[in-house]
């Protein structure tokens, strides 16, 4: 490692109280690159203890309760008080609208879990090994809305598993049409998320705003960087969600037309060999294998792969014959964890390392 990056970068968690925002604490208090220096949230729990104001929800095996850092005092989410090169913000869509840029406009680079900001023309969606340069528009986001920081976001949980092997297979034979099915867990709704008489024995088959994100965010991941924007992809995608009573990992199954009609051992092919060339450096939260696939016919699972890879893997498996476009897959991610703070963090390493904050 250069030593700029030997460096320690001070950050800020933004809701830092709730569920997405308690797994950045537990990941950031013991980075190598990161120096988790603020903690912030509601005026309920601004000038209390952390271990005071937080209900600890994550397991002893995502490290300490309160990530050892539990006699940090939570503060406001002001800009004018909290000053960081980088901001982690786990806060809901609507104050996300709000505060977001009023930090980058005081000068911090925002990794957003939030989806505010996902779809605006300047505002790049980041999946560091599919599409790492869009995070060049950061430059013309500065420019155009004279910030000395930037917003960047993470896609939607949903999004993760759909976009990294449909970027493989894109760029393998060319990707014309998808239709994508989601079975996603209880745990993607927050805490205490879904009623248990809702979700018990149960499948929901509406989730608010999935659908839309699910199909709109993958065209722009998988679209190229114009001067200006980012030039969305021109195939449809067809997506249906569902709430299915699993506590974490969300499962997509996956229909989608390629050009040329390749084989499926092509297809499989193609997956299984795929490793991501787009990383100039080593990133500490990068998984030794991004794309896991599976060969036995019952995988992926979540029970059995979601925590595996320290939850940063997508896992793709059931590799298939579909009779409508022609090929068919299933598609795992933790979305608590790579599709949540753990793919924020490993975006804000990859922007570290490309110099757009320090």
């Amino acid at each position: 490692m250069t030593q700029s990056l030997a460096k320690r970068i001070p950050c800020a968690v933004l809701g830092a109280t709730g569920v997405v925002g308690q797994r950045l604490v537990a990941r950031l208090s013991r980075h190598p690159w990161f120096e988790l220096a603020h903690l912030c949230a509601s005026e309920k729990s601004a000038g209390k203890r952390y271990a005071d104001a937080c209900e600890w929800r994550l397991g002893p095996e995502r490290g300490p309760a309160h990530g050892g850092v539990g006699d940090l005092v939570v503060e406001r989410c002001d800009p004018a008080r909290v000053a960081a090169p980088l901001v982690f913000s786990a806060l809901d869509t609507e104050p996300a609208r709000e505060l977001e840029p009023a930090f980058a406009q005081a000068g911090s680079f925002v990794a957003s879990n939030a989806s505010a900001f996902r779809m605006a023309s300047d505002v790049p969606i980041v999946i560091p090994e599919l599409n790492a340069a869009h995070l060049d528009l950061v430059l013309e986001q500065r420019r155009a809305r004279g910030w000395r920081g930037a917003i960047v976001c993470k896609p939607n949980c949903t999004t993760v598993p759909v976009a990294l092997p449909l970027g493989v297979l894109d760029a393998a034979f060319g990707v014309e049409a998808v239709h994508a099915t989601s079975l996603q867990a209880v745990s993607g709704a927050g805490w205490p998320g879904v009623s248990s008489l809702d979700i018990l024995g149960n499948v929901v088959p509406f989730i608010r705003g999935e659908e839309e994100k699910l199909e709109q965010e993958t065209v722009k991941l998988l679209g190229r960087l114009g001067e200006r924007a980012i030039l969305a992809a021109s195939f449809p995608v067809s997506a249906a969600c569902h709430r299915v009573p699993v506590e974490n990992g969300h499962m997509v199954a996956v229909s989608v037309r390629l050009r040329g009609a390749p084989s499926v051992d092509a297809v499989r092919a193609a997956l299984d060999a795929w490793r991501p060339s787009t990383l100039e450096h080593a990133l500490p939260s990068a998984p030794a294998r991004a794309l896991v696939v599976h060969s036995a016919e019952n995988r992926p699972q979540p029970k059995l792969d979601a925590e595996s890879h320290d939850g940063m893997s997508v896992h793709v498996g059931r590799v298939r014959r579909c009779a409508v476009l022609g090929i068919q897959f299933s598609a795992l991610v933790h979305n608590a964890e790579r599709g949540a703070a753990g793919g924020n963090v490993l975006y804000a390493e990859l922007a570290r390392a490309r110099g757009l904050f320090g």
